[in-house]
């Protein structure tokens, strides 16, 4: 049986596809990558299709190399999980902007750090949407922002209340599908 001798993985994230992963790959640049996995997605939660692939792909004596704490989680308790999660299989994680790799050997600084900038992370993306709130609000109060254009006229709406009529109020999620527009979207339009 042979060894496992660790990869080194890469992880990038940015929120949309029309970002560009530029600055990260700068960051990760001149280290030997055996596989870097991409997400074009919100750091919200975990539910990203490359983060998992990630972390599937990972094994015991494998490194995890992200660009910065904010590219893996934008929550504390995510971020404190995944490291969790991946140091107790084995693996290393290694942050490059903060110069901090996770063992899962019991450091106490370590974990405070963890803790302390994860935090700080947090709490700058709680005060982003807290201006990007009040942006609109101004925008709003200036007559400037008109809010995104609704995805359905009058004449859909009346097509959409007549179609889930005639399927009995039922398969609705599908109905919605046809319609091109989300179950919550659905029912706020068949609630009017």
């Amino acid at each position: 049986m042979t060894k496992h001798t660790g990869q080194q993985v890469g992880y990038i994230r940015v929120s949309t596809l029309d970002q560009n992963t530029a600055r990260q790959d700068a960051q990760l640049e001149g280290l030997h990558l055996d596989e870097v996995f991409t997400d074009y997605a919100s750091g919200k939660d975990t539910d990203r299709p490359n983060l998992q692939a990630a972390i599937k792909h990972l094994r015991k004596g494998d490194t995890l190399v992200i660009a910065s704490m904010d590219r893996l989680a934008r929550n504390l308790d995510d971020l404190r999980a995944i490291v969790s999660n991946l140091t107790s299989k084995g693996i290393e994680v290694k942050f490059l902007k903060e110069s901090m790799t996770f063992t899962g050997e019991q450091n106490h600084i370590a974990e405070l750090m963890l803790s302390i900038l994860g935090a700080v992370a947090q709490f700058e993306r709680s005060l982003i949407k807290e201006r990007q709130r009040e942006g609109i609000a101004i925008a709003k109060t200036n007559g400037v922002y008109k809010g995104r254009k609704p995805t359905m006229t009058e004449e859909r709406i009346k097509e959409l209340r007549v179609k889930d009529e005639a399927n009995g109020f039922k398969n609705r999620a599908s109905l919605a599908r046809d319609f091109g527009i989300s179950r919550e979207t659905f029912y706020k339009y068949i609630q009017k």
